[in-house]
């Protein structure tokens, strides 16, 4: 089958068509033949030898996602059938014509998605509800503050945190990513490049504070991070694009009382997987059917056009997803 495979580790150039092998189908999987597939950070980071695929994965084909139909089923999975649409997490492999996930990580999609706005939800969509809600709690009434609010998990992050009834703030880079985050609700944007998030914080909460910073920057906003959270406040860390390393004054976490967590969805085990899906397709899948949330696509490549998808997507243009499109 055809794919997109890391030759060797470096920038977008690295990345070339190829064939390989069909992945194996096990007793509980889905072989499903892909339609549409996104980029993730991750898969930047792959790409340059600085994030490695989980054991058991092949380590040369990025891809964290999938929307396609089921071509074959493992003998033990009884909930699919060939000819249906889904979508899901994949550890890797999504840059290719066809994988195999286990059953219980594949979701159907609703009959008003294609293949494409599909492909922009599993990994953006997933990572966005497992941290504000499974992790952090998020509720009605409360605050949060959603660093790179433009991003695929930011822009998922934001409507999943409006609908919850939560006033949110969100950092771009750009006055045209902050419109169109508040077209989607966004209740006070800034411009990190022009503005002090935490000056704005401070204006509109009378001081107080957001309750839940979900960061996708890391070192680069730590320390206005701490300051910016209300007493008791909540801070969930899922990308690093700003820096890895920071100093820390711990006295600030123990006298606000803080709670920071580091999150990640691709290392888990299978069986925290198969939670995260199972609880997101109760709660938010609905949603997306009923047309209350939308995937937000930026651009829409071919997959032989990775490359260009990879230097769109590392010069920070994107406003939500860049998905790739496999075959016809």
């Amino acid at each position: 089958m055809k794919a997109i495979i890391i030759k060797e580790f470096g920038g977008p150039e690295v990345l070339e068509p190829a064939d390989i092998p069909e992945p194996e189908l096990g007793l509980d999987d889905l072989l499903v033949q892909v339609k549409a597939t996104a980029v993730n950070r991750a898969d930047l980071l792959q790409r340059q030898g600085r994030y490695p695929a989980p054991p058991g994965t092949r380590s040369d084909v990025p891809g964290l996602e999938f929307a396609g139909t089921v071509e074959a089923t493992g003998a033990r999975q009884t909930r699919y059938q060939r000819g249906q649409r889904v979508m899901g997490l994949l550890p890797g492999g999504g840059y290719s014509e066809r994988a195999v996930v286990h059953a219980d990580l594949a979701i159907p999609i609703p009959d008003r998605l294609t293949f494409e706005q599909a492909a922009a939800v599993p990994e953006a969509y997933a990572t966005a509800y497992d941290a504000l809600f499974l992790q952090m709690g998020l509720s009605v009434g409360e605050s949060v503050l959603i660093h790179a609010v433009g991003s695929g998990v930011g822009v998922a992050a934001l409507q999943m945190a409006k609908q919850a009834g939560a006033t949110v703030f969100g950092t771009a880079g750009s006055d045209e990513k902050l419109k169109k985050a508040g077209d989607l609700g966004l209740d006070f944007g800034i411009n990190y490049r022009t503005g002090d998030f935490e000056q704005t914080i401070t204006e509109r909460t009378g001081k107080r504070g957001v309750e839940v910073i979900l960061d996708l920057v890391g070192a680069a906003h730590w320390p206005k991070n701490l300051t910016s959270l209300a007493i008791g406040g909540r801070m969930i860390v899922v990308g690093l694009t700003g820096g890895a390393k920071a100093e820390t004054n711990l006295a600030v976490i123990l006298n606000r009382r803080l709670k920071v967590v580091g999150t990640v969805l691709r290392s888990r085990s299978l069986h925290e997987k198969m939670k995260v899906t199972a609880a997101f397709e109760r709660q938010i899948i609905p949603l997306l059917a009923s047309g209350a949330m939308e995937p937000i696509i930026d651009r829409v490549y071919n997959l032989e056009q990775a490359a260009e998808a990879h230097d769109y997507v590392s010069k920070n243009l994107n406003f939500g997803k860049v998905v790739l499109r496999v075959g016809s």
